[in-house]
């Protein structure tokens, strides 16, 4: 016969399978857990190690760094632009939507890494029963009150990889954030330095139009006297209706622009003409920066790049969590209750408590959890993908700005010659005609050449100015992986 073991035996013997069993299947998942390989963050992008295009002259402090770029719309020499990109920044919705993101990420990098501590759970009942049968009869009535825990320990990194992930789409939603108010101020400062030129070819404009009517009323006079030819007069009518309808053609550009600048800043219209008018026709003038000659510094200051490489990154920390995922989860269970019952005039009052390891093994899922691994690496190439299509894209950007920024630059001084001698060859056949020594088609030849002369200078000096608010938000407007985002959505509004 078999004798049974003595209490503290079947103890023993009940206990060693399982604890050994436990200890070598979480021994034999942290081992294969060294084999989990994410992919890391997304390849630096392939740089060319000069710049092609040529860069701009600088005799200027600024030197190209964050610093030098941060806020470049305050360093033009007109403050209301400042005033104009600092209201559009204050009122446009966009931007407070980003800060909004920025805090949604920061909450769930909190919901993420809640997973790391236990979750503790209260709970209470209350019971009252009545046994009928079999007699005597009674009323039961019992209360208890208990803690629950659980606490799922990160052997494999599912917690980790997931906060990593999080803090890197928070990262990423702040540079996001930085692009915006970049683009808006571009965009502000860019529709700004078009209605000064605008207003500046209303100057050109008007002053043709009243040049043409005195050529015509004098052109009248002189067909009355028969000086003059009457098709001469109705050329010299015609001329000064197509100037005065090209200056009204241009008045109304302008006053469309200005709808474009109350539509950014959320400015009432009223004050935004009164500020308006105080620098009427005149073009900001930017700081001039020196840029970096080496591209890939450079591009480290976009925001563009910063968010999308965060995303990349991100992507990363997902992976793991997916392959981590399909190993073993080690939790620890606990809870804690406190009872009583009173039937039939007797009462009961206990304390039950346990403890314990759990180990959950996925042995069968039909190759879900394989194929959230490859969905999430998946995404990590889609992400890397277009990170390093971005940075070629910005590579591009910056180029075409300083080519433009060079050519504009260089154009502007042969323009400035061509309307001061186009105006001069101009003002002396005025005075010839206005003598009787100059044909009226002469005089409209050297109207139209100087016309067409101050207009294309009032152009080229706008592509200029134009051209350095492109090269600032080409180059990253001023942004380091460093720089503060809004710390609260209402900050922006």
């Amino acid at each position: 016969m078999t004798r049974n073991p003595e209490p503290d035996q079947r103890a023993s013997v009940s206990r060693r399978p399982a604890h050994f069993t436990l200890a070598a299947a979480v021994a034999t998942a942290a081992l294969a857990g060294c084999a989990l390989t994410p992919p890391g963050p997304a390849p630096t992008p392939a740089t060319p190690t000069t710049w092609q295009a040529p860069l701009p002259a600088s005799t200027a402090p600024h030197d190209g760094s964050v610093g030098a770029l941060t806020q470049w719309w305050s360093q033009f020499d007109d403050p209301l632009l400042a005033r104009l990109v600092d209201a559009t920044q204050r009122s446009h919705g966009d931007l407070a939507q980003a800060a909004a993101r920025i805090e949604q990420a920061r909450a769930n990098t909190r919901i993420a890494g809640a997973s790391a501590w236990p979750a503790l759970n209260a709970g209470a009942n209350a019971t009252r029963a009545r046994i009928e049968v079999p007699p005597p009869q009674a009323t039961t009535t019992s209360t208890g009150v208990g803690l629950d825990m659980l606490w799922e320990i990160d052997v494999f990194g599912v917690t980790r990889s997931n906060v990593a992930a999080a803090r890197a789409r928070v990262e990423g939603a702040a540079a996001s954030w930085h692009d915006l108010r970049v683009s808006l101020a571009a965009e502000t400062a860019t529709t700004y330095i078009g209605y000064r030129a605008c207003e500046a070819l209303v100057d050109v404009y008007t002053q043709d139009t009243t040049s043409q009517r005195r050529t015509a009323e004098l052109t009248g006079i002189k067909s009355g006297a028969g000086l003059e030819s009457p098709a001469n007069a109705a050329l010299a009518n015609a001329s000064a209706a197509d100037a005065s309808n090209r200056l009204i053609a241009q008045r109304a550009d302008c006053d469309v622009q200005v709808k474009a600048l109350v539509a950014l800043t959320g400015l009432a219209e009223p004050d935004l003409r009164t500020q308006l008018d105080t620098r009427r026709a005149r073009l900001p003038q930017p700081a001039v920066f020196a840029v970096d000659r080496v591209p890939a510094q450079l591009l480290m200051q976009r925001p563009d790049l910063a968010a999308l490489e965060r995303e990349a990154r991100a992507a990363s920390g997902e992976v793991g969590a997916a392959q981590a995922d399909r190993w073993p989860r080690l939790s620890l269970a606990g809870t804690v209750s406190l009872a009583s019952a009173r039937s039939g005039g007797a009462s009961f009052n206990g304390t039950n408590w346990s403890i314990g390891p759990a180990l959950s093994l996925p042995l069968f899922d039909a190759g879900r959890r394989a194929a959230q691994v490859d969905a999430a690496r998946a995404r990590y190439d889609e992400a890397a993908a277009r990170y390093r299509q971005r940075a070629t894209e910005a590579v591009r950007e910056v180029e075409q700005a300083l080519v433009l920024l060079d050519a504009a630059t260089r154009r502007e001084a042969d323009a400035l010659i061509a309307a001061q001698g186009f105006r001069q060859f101009f003002d002396a056949a005025q005075a010839r005609f206005d003598v009787g020594s100059e044909s009226l088609l002469d005089l409209e030849s050297a109207r139209r050449n100087a016309l067409l002369a101050a207009a294309a200078l009032v152009g080229v000096q706008r592509e200029r100015v134009t051209a350095w608010v492109t090269l600032y938000r080409a180059v990253g407007g001023g942004f380091a992986a460093t720089t503060d985002a809004p710390t609260q959505v209402s900050a922006n509004r």
